[in-house]
């Protein structure tokens, strides 16, 4: 019977201690405001942090905090809706983009150095003489950008990555893995795009890609609206100008510049 009276007391301070515990938890609880939930939900939980933030959770806790509901890019408009009904605010509204890589010079339109034969990936290929491309600006084609796409929405076709916009959906992630800085965000209501971003003489592009921008400036002459720049010996299109009439795609010369696919 001697063990009785040590269990009584494990037993009573076992209690008193679950007593404190619960009494201590919900003196020094920490309130969360319940919209929190409803705007974590509410994001598509990419946490590509084209936001400005680290990730969907960190996102979710700045909009609660006063920061602007439109900041999404994945979500687009349709997130900032919701994101401004949960938190009583009147809609922004967020523009939609999606990613477009400034290069067409496939296989079959430009020349080669040599054959690189290590690991495939366009970051280990652009150590090795920038890579194997005689255009030191293309794309590099081995779909370092194709692995960090969290929808499927690019893939390498003849050694060039090409963007599926419909499924797209503007995140950004491809945009940071690029070692050659080719792909960009565009506005979804863009439809013309430079598919080059050479910087050399268009003498030079033109010896190794037939697609190369050669930096004529025939499109930035027949523009109506200005849009269009020469900037390092290729062409710039802004698209805060470009209403997409598509007559700088017909003039010009080389086929340089495209409807994105």
């Amino acid at each position: 019977m001697s063990y009785i009276i040590p269990i009584g007391i494990f037993a009573v301070l076992g209690a008193v201690s679950g007593v404190l515990l619960t009494v201590v938890s919900k003196v020094f609880a920490v309130k969360t405001d319940p919209r929190l939930e409803a705007v974590t939900e509410a994001l598509p939980q990419v946490n590509c942090g084209s936001c400005g933030y680290s990730g969907c959770a960190d996102y979710a806790n700045a909009v609660i905090g006063g920061a602007p509901c439109n900041l999404c890019r994945p979500g687009g408009a349709a997130v900032s809706a919701k994101l401004s009904e949960i938190m009583g605010v009147a809609d922004q509204g967020a523009e939609k983009l999606h990613a477009f890589v400034r290069c067409s010079g496939d296989c079959n339109k430009t020349t080669h150095k040599y054959v690189f034969g290590g690991i495939e990936s366009c970051a280990a290929s652009n150590r090795f003489y920038n890579g194997s491309k005689t255009c030191t600006s293309g794309c590099l084609g081995y779909g370092d950008c194709v692995k960090v796409c969290p929808e499927g929405a690019i893939s390498v076709k003849d050694r060039i990555a090409v963007v599926d916009i419909n499924k797209c959906i503007g995140c950004g992630l491809c945009v940071k893995e690029c070692p050659n800085a080719l792909i960009v965000l565009r506005p979804e209501k863009q439809k013309i795009e430079v598919a080059c971003a050479s910087d050399d003489l268009g003498k030079i592009t033109r010896s190794i890609c037939s697609a190369g921008c050669i930096g004529c400036g025939i499109c930035a002459k027949n523009c109506p609206k200005q849009a269009i720049k020469v900037e390092n010996n290729h062409a710039v299109i802004d698209s805060s100008l470009c209403v997409s009439c598509g007559i700088c795609k017909v003039k010009c010369p080389v086929g340089a510049i495209v409807k994105p696919r």
